[in-house]
């Protein structure tokens, strides 16, 4: 992630995180079982939920397993 990114966008990145977790602990989810459902590396979850990386393919596989459409976790 580039050092220059505006704080809207990190702040932006951290709230779809929360929400992704969220999501996950509602279901009873453990990031490795999110990962298996989303075919989603397990590293990669935990950046995503940390506001780390959001690749938008990422967001949608995740949002499939969650069984949630992508809009509900970014906003």
């Amino acid at each position: 992630m580039p050092a220059n990114q505006p704080q809207w966008i990190l702040d932006a990145r951290r709230a779809v995180g929360d929400r992704v977790r969220v999501r996950r602990l509602h279901q009873n989810m453990t990031q490795e079982m999110l990962a298996h459902a989303s075919t989603v590396d397990r590293s990669t979850i935990q950046r995503m939920e940390a506001g780390q990386e959001m690749k938008l393919s990422h967001l949608l596989l995740v949002a499939h397993a969650l069984r949630v459409h992508v809009t509900d976790l970014l906003h």
